[in-house]
């Protein structure tokens, strides 16, 4: 019986296919690339816009506690930042310098945290105990610069063991991601 059913089978494949005609070749189609895309022209006044963003000082809040982070940021991951979970790659400590010289500090150890691949770093500011009835100045200022940094993902005031309020954990840009992005991976 089985021999029978693949005998039918075989003719009713056959009749299907009777006017089917041989393909020319028995090679397959050719690769095609895909043509580069077009970049879109934009006018020149957005071109031109600077690479930080711009934000005013005085729009910056500084209260006892910081807290910030770009959009994006997991927030598992600024929870573990919070509770000083993240291990922390390298220390600055700028309490009793200048605004002038903590700047310039301050961009060369963001510099070197980038060189050094770090992920989480720790500023130390100090409570601003010089000036007692003014708010402690690099405090303001350090909340002001971190957000002028593409690196800086999110920072925070510190837990108790690191400095508390005198101090600021730092999330920055995973390095690995940023070489994967300009190498093209």
């Amino acid at each position: 019986m089985r021999k029978h059913l693949l005998t039918l089978e075989a003719k009713l494949f056959r009749n299907a296919v009777e006017d089917a005609k041989p393909i020319a070749t028995d090679q397959a189609e050719p690769f095609r690339r895909r043509p580069p895309p077009v970049p879109i022209v934009q006018p020149p006044e957005l071109s031109e816009q600077p690479r930080r963003a711009t934000l005013a000082e005085a729009e910056i809040e500084t209260g006892d506690y910081l807290l910030f982070s770009r959009a994006g940021v997991q927030k598992r991951l600024l929870a573990d930042l919070q509770r000083g979970h993240m291990e922390v790659g390298l220390e600055l400590d700028l309490h009793g310098l200048t605004t002038a010289h903590a700047e310039r500090i301050l961009d060369e150890f963001l510099r070197d945290c980038a060189r050094r691949d770090v992920r989480c770093a720790l500023i130390i500011h100090g409570k601003g105990g010089r000036s007692p009835e003014q708010p402690p100045v690099l405090k303001h200022k350090l909340n002001y610069w971190l957000r002028l940094y593409d690196e800086v993902l999110a920072f925070c005031s510190a837990t108790r063991r690191d400095g508390g309020t005198g101090a600021l954990y730092l999330l920055l840009r995973n390095p690995e991601k940023s070489r994967r992005g300009r190498r093209g991976y």
